[in-house]
């Protein structure tokens, strides 16, 4: 099965792939900078590739995979989904204030951005503030 990506997504989720691609790429490519930092990032920091985007917890029912402790209504959360055998598959969440523990970095900034493409610019400027906020 052929599964695609743009450039920066495939960089944030299958990053080897992206790096061995990168080495033998045009050193001209105006992206090169950036896909190799972004994939760099995550080849460091495995679980950065299950980042699916942020997002207001609409009812308070679901447990942070990380803490285990409940994602109150209304409160930022980071949505999580694994890449497994050519398919993506929702994983639950975390609280935002869980992600240096549960990522083992607390610089996700760029990612979480990346993949919040749902937000609205208020959304993501109440977000971004939060998450300076909870570093």
């Amino acid at each position: 099965m052929t599964v695609w990506f743009h450039p920066l997504c495939a960089a944030y989720k299958r990053p080897e792939p992206v790096l061995e691609a990168l080495a033998a790429a045009d050193p001209g490519l105006p992206e090169l900078p950036l896909l190799k930092r972004a994939a760099g990032l995550v080849a460091a920091h495995r679980r950065l590739t299950r980042i699916d985007g942020a997002e207001r917890s609409p009812s308070g029912q679901a447990t942070c995979r990380n803490c285990k402790r409940s994602i109150e209504r209304a409160a930022w959360r980071i949505r999580l989904i694994f890449y497994q055998e050519g398919l993506f598959s929702a994983g639950g969440f975390i609280h935002l204030e869980c992600r240096a523990e549960y990522f083992q970095t607390s610089e996700i900034w760029e990612p979480l951005e990346h993949f919040s493409r749902g937000l609205s610019e208020d959304q993501l400027a109440e977000l971004r503030r939060a998450y300076t906020a909870s570093a």
